[in-house]
């Protein structure tokens, strides 16, 4: 379902509120064969697979919020205490069965797809560095940072998803014109910013408050949130190249979170991304 019609930022937040969400194909399919494989099957596994998709992440913490039991006192934040409250089979029928594959609604839009895979893969990078930094900094709850830099840029992946056409727009217009400010093209395009957007979305989905203040810069004066916004951070300006030209700033930032040097941080960071991800600790 298209939704480029829309174009106010009330109108946005009403049709995303309850629109069913589609996730990835490769999820889908790597869940499916897990429950197959009934030694191999267990909460554990299966937040391994979910946490792996922004958007399957989403869609089981906003279903679980929905469907909260008056009983609940805790609100919940890691995959896997969702799943140890929902159950293993309301998973799967419940929340996982009616699902749709981004692929198949982005078919007609390769380019979007091609982008949002670029955002999601982005994602991930980010919360990995999120989980490794928290560890170093003896965050006995780093499941917590891990969602919220999982879950940073949603409203983009989201919009990638349902408006793909404005999306493109608005990248076709960055790049032909470096100088354009993003806040003042997804206004003109968009009618709000994707942060405005990103900011109400989490409200009204009735997001955990932590998870909702670990994902906000504003908060930037919390060592967690800090350690959010710099994951994000160094993961957005790599995916330009280890060239950019805003990562000696992001090393510098990093260094003073995990009390390291700035090249001691490039040193960890830079030689370990081609062997896949490295490790802190």
């Amino acid at each position: 379902m298209m939704t480029e019609k829309f174009g106010t930022l009330s109108q946005w937040l009403s049709f995303l509120e309850t629109a069913l969400l589609p996730v990835s194909r490769n999820s889908l399919a790597d869940l499916e064969m897990l429950r197959l494989d009934e030694k191999q099957l267990s909460v554990l596994t299966v937040a391994r697979i979910v946490l792996r998709d922004p958007i399957l992440t989403a869609h089981v913490l906003r279903y679980l919020q929905n469907h909260r039991s008056r009983h609940q006192e805790t609100e919940i934040i890691e995959v896997e205490q969702a799943l140890l409250v929902l159950g293993l089979d309301a998973f799967y029928q419940k929340v996982l069965g009616g699902l749709g594959a981004i692929e198949d609604q982005l078919s007609a839009h390769p380019a979007a797809l091609t982008n949002l895979q670029r955002v999601e893969r982005r994602a991930e990078r980010a919360a990995e560095y999120a989980r490794e930094w928290a560890i170093r900094l003896n965050d006995r709850h780093f499941g917590e940072v891990y969602v919220a830099a999982l879950l940073h840029d949603l409203a983009e992946m989201l919009l990638w998803i349902f408006a793909p056409l404005h999306l493109l727009k608005i990248r076709e217009a960055q790049q032909m014109d470096k100088t354009l400010r993003s806040q003042d093209v997804q206004e003109e395009v968009l009618g709000f910013t994707v942060r405005a957007l990103q900011r109400e979305l989490v409200i009204r989905w009735g997001l955990p408050h932590l998870l909702v203040m670990l994902m906000e810069d504003e908060h930037a004066a919390s060592s967690r949130v800090r350690n959010v916004t710099l994951a994000v951070n160094l993961a957005r300006h790599s995916d330009n190249g280890w060239d950019d030209a805003a990562l000696p700033d992001d090393y510098n930032d990093i260094g003073l979170l995990l009390r390291m040097t700035p090249l001691d941080v490039q040193r960890w960071v830079v030689p370990h991304e081609t062997e896949g991800f490295h490790r802190f600790l």
